[in-house]
């Protein structure tokens, strides 16, 4: 399958079909929702999915390079040998880092600005020094660069059926919408690493200190404080769905069902949070393989409803329209599919 995609986007170059094939490894190995949504893409545009994950994946594994006993320094070195070598491109007779063969062909292939790169960077630098954020609005900043660049990085590859300018906000809110449901799910990982991504005001509001937090992922014990942050959290996190949702009508009709999958299935998440009672501190929450999967068949007759619209227009139109996202970003397409 992996040869079928490379022939299909014309990628051809032994030691570049090697480095894409690096990259969908990675993918399926740590994005599965992420890559469950990507199998409904046209085969031609994956690999190029996969390269932007690769490099975004190995990018934070340099962070995280905890279990090596790599000290803050020695990592801030790997990040920024890693942005050496985007910056200088593959030479001939070197071998850089395959995701960054692979991203640097994915780059100029679809035209996607460099500096969205530099900038994804730059907000995983800060990850190895900066460990909480006071505000939204300076979690947003740091969000810039972790996420929302990746919504614009995406972005080309999807195409669009409009100016891409009128759909790039959207697309960001995606990427930060999907972070923000990551920071929820993971915030006991998170404290492992010495970082809690919920802002210092949003505790303050609901009377909780870091300290409550850290005591209670060591302990085990709850406390009903905490839940009303989380439950807040969860909710400005539904409000950024909301913002990236309008969105979706405005990719070309053969991604939509590849992010509206992944939609749903993250949106899902916080389903899955709010019915296990906000223990994140102390389990991870997931969608059950039961329900990704029946997501993930509804996204599949879409995605084959509309490569048959290209052919025969307006063939699947009732069904793309029978299943669109009500405003308000929940309802049955949320709720009720992720379920």
């Amino acid at each position: 399958m992996t040869g079928r995609e490379l022939d299909a986007a014309g990628i051809h170059d032994p030691a570049l079909r090697a480095a894409y094939s690096h990259c969908r490894g990675l993918n399926a190995r740590h994005g599965r929702t992420y890559f469950l949504a990507t199998r409904l893409l046209p085969v031609d545009r994956r690999p190029a999915v996969h390269a932007l994950y690769g490099f975004a994946r190995w990018a934070d594994d340099i962070v995280d390079d905890l279990e090596n006993g790599a000290a803050p320094a020695e990592r801030a070195r790997a990040l920024l040998a890693l942005e050496a070598q985007l910056e200088a491109g593959p030479r001939p007779g070197e071998a850089p880092e395959p995701v960054i063969r692979a991203l640097a062909h994915t780059a100029d292939r679809y035209g996607i600005d460099r500096r969205h790169f530099t900038d994804f960077l730059a907000s995983m630098r800060s990850d190895l020094t900066v460990g909480g954020y006071a505000s939204y609005e300076e979690l947003g900043r740091y969000m810039h660069g972790s996420a929302a660049v990746i919504g614009l990085q995406m972005l080309p590859v999807l195409g669009t059926v409009g100016p891409q300018e009128e759909a790039a906000p959207h697309a960001a809110a995606l990427g930060v919408a999907f972070q923000l449901t990551n920071f929820l799910r993971d915030v006991g990982e998170d404290l492992d690493r010495g970082r809690l991504y919920l802002p210092t005001d949003l505790l303050a509001a609901h009377g909780v200190q870091r300290e409550l937090f850290e005591w209670s992922r060591r302990t085990g014990a709850r406390d009903p404080r905490i839940t009303a942050v989380l439950r807040a959290a969860a909710a400005h996190n539904r409000a950024v769905y909301r913002q990236a949702l309008p969105g979706l009508a405005m990719l070309s009709p053969v991604s939509r069902p590849c992010i509206r999958t992944a939609f749903v299935l993250y949106s899902g998440i916080l389903d899955a949070i709010e019915a296990d009672g906000y223990a994140v501190l102390h389990r991870r929450a997931v969608v059950s393989r039961g329900r990704r999967a029946a997501v993930a068949l509804d996204g599949l007759a879409r995605a084959v409803a509309s490569r048959t619209s290209r052919r025969r227009p307006g063939a699947a139109r009732a069904k793309e329209d029978d299943g669109r996202l009500r405003p308000d970003g929940t309802g049955s397409s949320v709720r009720e599919e992720a379920a």
